[in-house]
């Protein structure tokens, strides 16, 4: 757990790195029964006026590790495999 930030809370930063519509308008983290997660929030307009989606991600290196590495278009090859 994050020495700065106590159990069951987090923050949120506007995020100064939105470069798409489906980036985070706002990012930051939480601490969650001693568990640190990465959380991110969308300003969103609904029926009922404004609101804020959130999603949370681990923060954890094994869940950084089990994400497939992606490859960059001009890495590939262009021969089709078949």
């Amino acid at each position: 757990m994050d020495e700065n930030q106590r159990n069951n809370s987090g923050v949120l930063f506007k995020s100064d790195r939105k470069e798409k519509p489906n980036h985070p308008d706002y990012r930051g983290s939480i601490v969650v029964d001693g568990n640190n997660y990465w959380i991110s929030g969308w300003i969103k307009e609904g029926k009922n006026g404004k609101f804020m989606g959130l999603a949370v991600s681990p923060k954890d290196e094994s869940y950084v590790s089990e994400k497939p590495a992606s490859k960059k278009i001009e890495d590939m090859d262009d021969q089709i495999p078949f």
